[in-house]
Parts: C-alpha cells; structure tokens; sequence
C-alpha cells in the first residue's frame, strides 16, 4: 500500500469554475476578464525552471489537468494506492476581495468534487477555504465534509497571523468536528522571514521550511493541540532534515521558557510526535540511511507521511526514496501506516 499525501490537480483554465459559480460572479468573472491561467493574481517573482517532470509532461500539454493522464501516472507508474488532492488554485492567498476569494474557493471544491472524485475512488480532497474570513471557511467545511472523499481542511502556509492566533480556532474545530485533518501548503505567495529573495534558488530552499516552522511553533505555543488534541496538522512539500533540529531547539526554549505559555502542558516533541505530520517530499535533503539515523535519534517514526509532489520537477518516487537503506517497519509507517493513523476518513476509504 502506498498513501501519497500531496497530488496536485490542476485547471485547465479558471474559466472551468464558471459553471460552478452563481450568477452575479459569473457576471464578476466575464467584466473583469480574469486571464486563463491557473493561478491566481500572484506577485511571485521568480521563473520555475522544468515545473513538470519530464515523463509527466505529454505533448498535449495535459499533464495533472487530465485524469486519464494521472491516472497513468500516478497509481500504475508510481503505485500510489490513495492519492490527497491539494490543487494548484490557492485563494486563500489573496490579499484582497475576499467575496470573491470565497466564491472562487466554492466553485473550486465542487469542481474538484464533480470534475475528479466522483470520477476516480481512489483520490480524496481538500476543503479549500479563505482563512481570512474563519466564519465563512467553517460554512465551506460544513457544506463540503459531507463528501465522503474529502479527508482533510486545505491552509496556506501564508497568512496575516499565525495559525496559533485565536481567530483561526474556529476553522481547527470545525476539521475535528467532522473528521478532517488540516495540512499546511506553501505557495507563490510564501516569502522567507527576510520577504522575496533574489534569487528562485533562495526561495525554494528556505521560504517552506521557514513559514512550517513558524506556524507549527505557533499552533504548539498558543495551546491548539492542548485544547484540541484529536488536531491531526499535516505539514507539506517543506523537506524533512530541519524537523529533528526544530524538535530539540523547540524541547529547549520550552524548557527555558515554559512560565510564558502555562497552558502547553507537554513539550512540542511531544505534541509534534502525537498531532503534527510532515510530508517526506523532497526527501534529497539527507540520504535515505542518514534520514532512519534522524528519525530513530528524535523517536519520530509516527511523524513522517510519504508524499510524491506529483506532477513537479522535484517529484519523488517511493522507489526511489524510501529505500533498503530505511528499515521495513518504518518505511510501511511512512508509506501508509502514519496516513492511515492520521487521516480520520482514510481507514474506511481504504476498506
């Protein structure tokens, strides 16, 4: 079995959503003549070199647009058994008219719905909300959760405050309430604690580990787990060497500084083993041996959930990264044991 906790689907155009939309945004959407691509307004400043894989990118330019084509790709050609949609259409990162954001987040989770899992059992998906609006994103989990593919609440890593802050509690609750994890995903939008880099180089290597590292300490810090402890956070695409540093580094400010915050009752190694999951891709970060020597040195077996990162150039290959050099016991916990522990809905699904 083969859990891959981060595929990513794509739009052929935004204008496939129009059909989704109502009628006042269908007319919204043909006056300001949104562009075709599948993104939204973004300020990202950097040329992505080889976005796609080589063999995942056919002539026709179909690639994760295409369901035949991820189909091949992802459960005959990497063996994926249940692939977690988290999309490439991030409104939530929108600074501005959030109406519209929402509208186009709604739109979105029924065409994923229409479009992808009512057409193949073996993916499951995400409720896109807007966090900067937590009472309408808890109106979208409770309309979309009643799916029974959707297994977990989509979050940008990006936000005007942590994840930590009291305004977003509603949005946590309302994914315990009805038995969905949350995961965490970097985008465009995601800058580095010093903002935009110059170079893509930069960016990629340090603006998912920085803003994971952020958001994981301040959903620890300010009692989240302590107050919601079937939380299941999965954290995406941010690499996986820096987590035993962030371990003992957050063990030792705790230890230290443990007055400020009375209301975290364990250490945050504690509640990262019990509530936070990190996706293995990109797993080059360490080799595969040196990777089992981190886990087994942070007790972190639980941690871990394999992901590809499907369709990018950076994708990883279960085959290829989970390999001889990992022992069996803990490469069938990254492979699908972890998931299945993690994710609520996945056991029935996998049934």
């Amino acid at each position: 079995m083969l859990i891959d906790t981060d595929v990513h689907e794509y739009l052929r155009s935004k204008h496939d959503l129009v059909p989704y939309l109502n009628d006042y945004w269908q007319h919204h959407f043909r006056e300001y003549d949104f562009d075709k691509s599948t993104r939204i307004p973004s300020a990202f400043p950097y040329a992505v070199p080889g976005a796609f894989r080589d063999e995942w990118t056919p002539e026709d330019g179909a690639r994760a647009t295409d369901l035949d084509r991820l189909r091949e790709h992802l459960f005959d050609g990497e063996g994926v058994t249940l692939g977690i949609l988290n999309g490439f259409f991030h409104t939530a990162g929108m600074v501005g008219n959030f109406e519209l954001a929402q509208a186009l987040t709604s739109a979105y989770n029924d065409w994923q719905i229409d479009q992808l899992l009512e057409k193949e059992p073996r993916l499951c998906g995400s409720v896109h909300v807007v966090t900067h609006d937590p009472a309408a994103a808890v109106r979208e989990i409770d309309r979309v959760a009643e799916h029974p593919q959707i297994v977990q609440v989509f979050l940008p890593t990006v936000t005007d405050r942590q994840y930590g802050d009291p305004y977003y509690r509603p949005i946590f609750e309302a994914a315990v309430r009805h038995g969905l994890a949350v995961a965490l995903h970097h985008g465009g939008e995601t800058q580095t604690l010093l903002g935009y880099p110059r170079y893509f180089i930069e960016w990629h290597a340090l603006a998912a580990p920085h803003a994971a590292m952020n958001q994981m300490m301040s959903v620890i810090c300010n009692g989240v787990f302590d107050a919601l402890p079937e939380l299941k956070l999965i954290v995406l695409e941010s690499g996986v060497a820096w987590v035993p540093w962030f371990m003992w580094r957050a063990d030792q400010q705790y230890r230290e500084l443990r007055a400020e915050v009375p209301w975290v009752k364990r250490l945050p190694s504690e509640h990262i083993r019990d509530s936070i999951r990190v996706a293995t891709q990109p797993l080059s970060d360490v080799a595969p041996r040196d990777f089992a020597c981190l886990v087994e040195m942070t007790e972190s077996e639980r941690v871990f959930v394999f992901a590809t990162d499907y369709p990018h150039f950076d994708a990883d290959s279960a085959d290829r990264v989970l390999t001889g050099a990992i022992p069996e016991d803990l490469r069938n916990r990254i492979r699908y044991g972890n998931a299945l522990e993690s994710y609520p809905r996945l056991p029935s699904l996998v049934a």
